[in-house]
């Protein structure tokens, strides 16, 4: 039975959907350990956030690639920003080769670390830091992990004070998964269709000529889905080329 683009398009708020409620369930127990007092010792974040974090990675088909939380300055006791971040397991990765259980994020041993000197410049963390809200950033090329198109997915978490932001919860979902989730829907449209951010990026297509992170022009229809930046294009263009790998 073929679909029409405005289902589509609820397919994938209902990927992003679930993907923003496992955030924000993790940002509880997250925020209430923060709460418990000012000493809190990297060992202890990094400790809950790996049980919270570590089941979804560890799933069958997991649709995440990483996820975590990320400490603003001072928040974690003599640490300046402290990254509590695992990878799941990754096969054929240019960085890491092929492993088969979640691996911690260390920075230390990263040559692509250093844009993050200046990490609450960086879209994932300033967008939630000024609207408040939860952001996606992407599609973009994770030179750090994973070697691949990637979207990341972040939510803020506050102090006891609801005011301050102390860091970002996230989630990274590979653009691969993404497509392996979503194809077969997009495929049971008999017009071409892309999904794209706010910015015309390509996030997936139908239409061979309109690979990853390639800006796709205007088409004979869109339509949003709903709770997300994307938008599905219907019959798009192409327009522009796509960032170097």
């Amino acid at each position: 039975m073929s679909r029409t683009p405005t289902e589509v398009a609820e397919a994938v708020a209902d990927v992003f959907r679930g993907v923003f409620d496992q955030l924000a369930a993790w940002r509880e127990p997250i925020e209430s350990l923060l709460d418990a007092g000012p000493d809190l010792r990297a060992a202890a974040l990094d400790g809950a956030v790996a049980e919270l974090v570590l089941p979804r990675l560890e799933e069958p088909e997991p649709m995440l690639v990483g996820a975590g939380f990320i400490a603003d300055g001072e928040v974690v006791r003599g640490r300046g920003v402290h990254f509590a971040w695992w990878l799941g397991p990754l096969a054929d990765n240019p960085v890491l080769g092929s492993t088969d259980e979640p691996t911690r994020l260390d920075l230390s041993t990263r040559g692509y670390a250093e844009y993050l000197r200046d990490f609450r410049a960086l879209e994932w963390y300033r967008i939630p830091a000024t609207t408040r809200h939860a952001h996606v950033t992407g599609p973009y090329v994770d030179h750090l992990c994973t070697c691949d198109y990637i979207l990341t997915l972040t939510m803020p978490v506050h102090a006891r004070d609801g005011e301050r932001m102390v860091g970002v919860v996230g989630a990274d979902v590979a653009v691969r998964r993404l497509e392996g989730a979503l194809l077969r829907d997009f495929l049971d449209v008999e017009a071409p269709l892309a999904l794209v951010n706010e910015q015309g990026r390509v996030v997936l297509s139908t239409d061979p000529a309109l690979q990853v992170g390639r800006l796709a022009g205007s088409g004979s229809a869109e339509v949003a889905c709903p709770g997300t930046p994307f938008t599905v294009r219907v019959d798009p263009v192409a327009s522009g080329s796509s960032p170097k790998i």
